[in-house]
């Protein structure tokens, strides 16, 4: 804890006072830290602190509610506390990610790739986006998979064309969307946090943030009508967090992988 308090410091010019664990992702190391001239900052580790620290800036430009980013360095990431006090904001949440995702890009994908953990996340320009899909969220993990595994991902990427609009909004995606990376402080959204950012689908975002809890009807009727067919493709989307989940944690996240796989049909 110390040396990345240490650093987060140093990279302000200012002297560590105090530094408190913090409780974060499996993937990094937090803490908070209090400096010489009374200010407070978070400070993490990470795969790239430098891609977070763009994502979070992209974040922040197009108006929605993000941490503010203080430093960064290849190993260190220094950003602004937010409130954190808890409380419903389905509603909220649903006007936020309709600002976020009414931001567009060019193409699919990102300016460079990232990573979760071990995970790299290929973020490479696509103007076809089910082949997007289909190569780097989905076969990238066929080598990573036994046999059974990997010959089903395959049979769902050769039919992707059929199950996933061809050029839908390049829509800016958080990336990584589910309950603990979303801060709300009473009935609004304090921040997006830990973003692993590209465009693409905007349903991408949202079937992440049913996987493990969904919110309430005040976030549907916030954040505007579904698609057409968004319930046929929710499980397409919702393979890739569970691919990496199974690399990243082990093989009790191979059911769901296996759910998800019998969902499509393939």
């Amino acid at each position: 804890m110390m040396p990345l308090a240490e650093r987060g410091a140093a990279l302000l010019g200012r002297c560590l006072v105090r530094a408190e664990p913090m409780s974060g992702g499996d993937l990094s190391s937090l803490v908070r830290i209090v400096l010489d001239d009374g200010s407070a900052a978070i400070v993490k580790d990470g795969p790239d602190p430098p891609a977070e620290a763009g994502m979070l800036r992209a974040i922040r430009a197009a108006g929605i509610p993000a941490p503010e980013v203080f430093a960064a360095d290849l190993r260190t990431l220094v950003i602004e506390p937010l409130p954190a006090g808890g409380g419903n904001a389905d509603a909220d949440l649903g006007h936020v990610l309709a600002r976020l995702h009414a931001v567009t890009g060019d193409d699919y994908g990102w300016s460079r790739d990232y990573a979760f953990g071990t995970v790299r996340i290929d973020n490479h320009g696509s103007e076809d986006w089910p082949g997007f899909w289909a190569e780097r969220r989905l076969l990238c993990h066929a080598p990573h998979l036994d046999a059974a595994l990997r010959r089903r991902i395959e049979a769902l990427a050769a039919i992707l064309p059929e199950r996933l609009p061809a050029r839908p909004r390049p829509a800016l995606l958080h990336g990584d969307l589910w309950s603990g990376n979303i801060l709300t402080d009473g009935g609004r959204v304090s921040g997006l946090i830990d973003p692993a950012c590209y465009h693409g689908h905007a349903e991408v975002d949202l079937a992440m943030l049913s996987l493990f809890g969904a919110p309430g009807p005040a976030f549907r009727e916030a954040y505007g009508e579904a698609e057409p067919g968004m319930a046929e493709r929710r499980a397409i989307y919702r393979l890739w967090p569970a691919l990496v989940h199974l690399r990243l944690f082990g093989s009790g996240y191979r059911s769901m992988v296996e759910a998800l796989l019998d969902a499509t049909g393939c």
